[in-house]
């Protein structure tokens, strides 16, 4: 169970990845469009998520503030291996007991959304609610809390979901390990960037004096889209530096540590694979010239700025 707050903009998009309003996620590469069916509500909302959410703080009287957290986003999960073989109405019911957990938790009025994303590689639930509490003030650091109550947050989440489903393992809580969670969105990044990175080093490596002129053009959209992106998901990066170090210490305690129960082994293969798909990324990005990567992100930044500056002066400005 992870928890994400949300102050402004972004609830137009996160409605549409959750309600899967899009046809095509180009950006995450694990959804099935064929698969979209599957997919289901605990909790349907009845209007656009920005409207769910201000009627309800003006229903409640809450005095807001420009950095006042409006609504969170909460990821309910567990790993592949506990989904295997299970029945969609068994699926169902494990979610159900998530939602009734968080209900008592947050109060049920407060949630106005909770979809369970069957086409995906792992079934898991997005449920979103306003952090209003009893006396009716907006509060998402009374209601959530901090580091030390979001560890008990999952310990009682774990207890209450174990009664129902004692196949349920618990993972070992990251205040004990000091791992870092790395977010799923980073995850599919890394994933894509790497797709990306695989066609230009093809093009790469075809390039001789004879085709230089035309592979080069044939790389140039591709270095447009890859450069900046890439420039962004370092930047990224940089936060989990420590996690890769750990790995590399930890490599000859792996099957003693999946022995013992302290890390699954999708989570280290996880890691493993992120790390892989990093030091391949930085490869390529090296390749490309210095000049290249300047000229690929002008074309990105340059249409920016024009449209800015359009917008300025048609402002009066």
């Amino acid at each position: 169970m992870r928890f994400a707050k949300h102050k402004g903009g972004g609830g137009g998009a996160l409605e549409a990845h959750h309600e899967r309003k899009k046809e095509k996620y180009a950006s995450n590469p694990d959804i099935d469009p064929n698969r979209k069916s599957r997919n289901f509500h605990i909790i349907q909302p009845e209007r656009t998520y920005w409207r769910e959410v201000d009627n309800r703080i003006k229903a409640a009287g809450c005095k807001t503030r420009k950095d006042s957290v409006r609504f969170v986003d909460t990821l309910i999960t567990a790993s592949p291996e506990f989904f295997k073989g299970k029945k969609r109405s068994e699926i169902q019911a494990f979610f159900k007991t998530a939602v009734d957990f968080l209900a008592q938790r947050i109060g049920r009025d407060n949630i106005f959304a909770a979809t369970v994303h069957m086409d995906e590689k792992t079934p898991h639930l997005h449920l979103c609610f306003t952090p209003i509490t009893q006396d009716g003030r907006l509060s998402a650091k009374e209601i959530i809390g901090n580091r030390t109550q979001l560890t008990k947050w999952q310990d009682d989440f774990f207890a209450h979901m174990v009664k129902k489903f004692p196949d349920l393992e618990r993972g070992e809580s990251a205040s004990k390990t000091g791992r870092r969670h790395i977010p799923t969105r980073v995850l599919k990044e890394s994933i894509s960037l790497s797709k990306q990175a695989e066609k230009i080093q093809e093009v790469l490596d075809s390039i001789n004096p004879i085709n230089a002129k035309k592979k080069k053009e044939e790389l140039a959209p591709m270095l447009h889209k890859f450069i900046p992106q890439a420039e962004s998901y370092f930047t990224h990066m940089k936060r989990y530096k420590r996690e890769f170090e750990r790995q590399e210490r930890e490599n000859a305690a792996l099957e003693k540590e999946i022995a013992d129960g302290k890390l699954g082994l999708s989570e280290r293969l996880q890691m493993y694979n992120l790390q892989r798909d990093y030091e391949q990324l930085k490869t390529v990005y090296n390749a490309v010239s210095e000049e290249e990567r300047k000229k690929a992100a002008r074309a990105v930044f340059q249409p920016q700025r024009q449209r800015q500056a359009r917008d300025y002066h048609e402002r009066g400005g």
